[in-house]
């Protein structure tokens, strides 16, 4: 396979905390399904507080261990907190329960910035306590789809504990990456490869094989899209673990994971975000001000490039789907008039499954329900299109036409400059 390939859309998918069409869980949630499936892990426990850490450290074994920040959001080590920009991370090495208590005390409540948070941050409301181990060496493995290939891939480097862009751009020759064909599995001579690559020998050599198994059951069974072991730990004694873990779940298949689902944070979700899901709307939220409201993920995606192609930035993307009822199209514009940076919107609907007088019916309830005052481009097309269009014009809304996709585009690009 080519494995420059599979690195690139690999370092795609880290390089943001949020991965779109996924739900992303914390490092504790990850610990806690990886176990189930086997993978060494050293102990731990989550806290609220500060005096729950130290708790938590008293059922530890040896005299080190370490607290570490709670967010979706990787480089939590590297990071600071706003209110100590000059102080230390999100993960310390702690040396007394006492000690625990005041770090997770220094954490909780704060916002830590990483690179993956952007300047806002994100406030942490859970530490994880973790006992110590003494660290032969680092390694990095990770689990990810290789779309293009239709298989697992699997990544390692033997320069683990550090961000594995940089080893990326620096030494591709430190990664290996090999595809695992989802209908024959996990193979002995799979994990021989990558223990070879990593130069493990004795006991880690003898336990990589069955840790890598257990890695490859937890991906597929949990129906995984990203599973990063980072570092991946050789002690002295020679056991392999998992010194961290990131687990992101396809959003796709987690109406066959009720349990799973139930893991999701809200507090770490865009609520925009979290709204779309509740009213089963596809929304991504962006960085331009065009409000797009649009049926087809297609259809969707070619909205934005052809507002992008007309010299305006779109707001986010949102597919309604085939069924956008009123109380649906009433809910899409809610969504999108929350983003305070949209200046305008482009409703563009080819009409199948629902027809076009059915959704300008829905604009128009929704128009007037919301007291819209930006400026709104409607282009509509299919089924009972001109009954569509003729609602719209004798509704006494300023809603501006639009003869095709160009055409809307650039009508409403027209109109948000204008208001900017």
């Amino acid at each position: 396979m080519d494995g420059s390939r599979l690195w690139r859309g690999f370092l795609e998918k880290i390089g943001t905390g949020r991965e779109r069409g996924s739900m992303n869980i914390h490092e504790f949630q990850a610990k806690e399904l990886l176990g189930r499936f086997g993978v060494p892990l050293l102990k731990g426990g989550v806290a609220a507080t500060a005096a729950e850490a130290a708790q938590v450290a008293r059922g530890l074994s040896g005299p080190v261990s370490v607290v570490k920040a709670q967010i979706h959001a990787g480089g939590r080590g590297a990071g600071r907190f706003k209110n100590d920009p000059n102080g230390k991370g999100g993960v310390r090495i702690v040396r007394s329960p006492a000690d625990v208590q005041a770090q997770a005390a220094a954490m909780l409540g704060q916002v830590l910035v990483t690179k993956q948070t952007g300047p806002t941050g994100r406030e942490v409301r859970r530490v994880y306590v973790e006992e110590g181990c003494e660290i032969a060496r680092e390694l990095y493995l990770s689990l990810v789809i290789d779309r293009a290939a239709g298989c697992v891939g699997i990544a390692t480097s033997a320069q683990g504990g550090m961000d594995i862009e940089e080893v990326a751009a620096r030494d591709p020759a430190a990664l290996l990456s090999i595809a695992v064909d989802p209908a024959q599995g996990l193979m002995p001579y799979h994990a021989r490869k990558l223990a070879f690559f990593l130069k493990l020998e004795g006991e880690a050599l003898k336990r990589f094989g069955a840790m890598l198994d257990a890695c490859y059951r937890a991906y597929t069974q949990l129906d995984a899209s990203l599973l990063e072991i980072n570092p991946l730990v050789v002690t002295k004694a020679g056991a392999l673990v998992a010194l961290d873990a990131k687990v992101t779940l396809d959003d796709n298949a987690l109406f066959r994971h009720k349990d799973l689902a139930e893991l999701r944070d809200a507090d770490e979700e865009d609520p925009m975000e979290l709204e779309a899901i509740k009213n089963e709307l596809n929304y991504v939220r962006l960085a331009g001000n065009i409000g797009c409201m649009v049926n087809g993920a297609g259809l969707a995606m070619a909205t934005m490039d052809i507002i992008k192609l007309a010299g305006g930035q779109p707001a986010n993307f949102l597919d309604v789907g085939g069924g956008a009822s009123k109380e649906k199209t009433t809910a899409a514009f809610k969504i999108v008039l929350s983003d305070p940076n949209v200046k305008g919107i482009l409703v563009n609907i080819f009409g199948g499954i629902n027809r076009c007088d059915w959704i300008a019916q829905g604009v128009i309830a929704a128009v007037r329900g919301l007291d819209l005052h930006l400026p709104l481009v409607v282009r509509l097309e299919g089924t009972n299109v001109e009954e569509g269009k003729r609602i719209l014009a004798e509704s006494g809304l300023a809603i501006i036409p639009a003869k095709d996709l160009g055409d809307a585009a650039q009508k409403v690009v027209a109109a948000v400059q204008k208001v900017a």
